[in-house]
């Protein structure tokens, strides 16, 4: 008869996103993920497989997090403008609330672990294609509301405001001065306007 499992998967998963956020994949040993989440080793392989399947978990859960929070902000908003405040602002609250400094466990991943594994670097190729392409919807929209101007094509604006985005978090982990933020916030807003 098999063995039932009796714990929170959820749970675990959140507690190991914190490990992994704290210290990074490689950082992270399985005695980190035994004591963060109280499992013994052999719970976490028989349930996850491997850490490399565990992160990948983690991964998805914190990216539908941000997808939840996209999708429901951008329910809220009327224009390409506001979607693009929308996300600014997400992503500076995030920064500014971030009082451990760790910034975002993608872009976080990214910056650590792109094209040194295959299945990573897919999670981070079809995060980065859902970004790119919410962002070029985001700014034809505007280019037909004739609020972002055509100087560049939507994908050249997308490129440039998902790699703007990118850089703004990583600035994030080593400054969380909303003052500067902000003011990076509109040079970025002042290309598309």
């Amino acid at each position: 008869m098999p063995k039932v499992k009796t714990f929170d998967k959820e749970l675990v998963i959140k507690q190991a996103t914190n490990v992994f956020h704290n210290k990074g994949y490689n950082a992270t040993s399985m005695q980190d993920l035994v004591d963060a989440t109280g499992l013994n080793r052999s719970s976490i392989y028989n349930t996850f497989n491997s850490k490399q399947n565990l992160f990948l978990e983690c991964l998805s859960s914190y990216q539908n997090i941000y997808k939840e929070r996209i999708t429901n902000g951008m329910l809220k908003v009327s224009n390409a403008i506001e979607a693009i405040d929308f996300l600014m602002a997400l992503y500076l609250e995030d920064i500014v609330n971030d009082k451990e400094d760790k910034g975002c466990l993608i872009v976080n991943c990214k910056s650590e672990m792109a094209n040194h594994d295959k299945t990573i670097t897919q999670f981070l190729i079809h995060n980065q294609d859902f970004m790119l392409h919410m962002l070029e919807e985001i700014i034809a929209k505007g280019q037909i509301e004739l609020l972002i101007n055509k100087e560049r094509t939507a994908n050249e604006y997308a490129l440039y405001l998902y790699t703007s985005i990118q850089g703004f978090r990583m600035m994030g982990i080593l400054t969380n001065n909303k003052k500067q933020l902000e003011s990076i916030i509109k040079i970025i807003k002042q290309t598309l306007i």
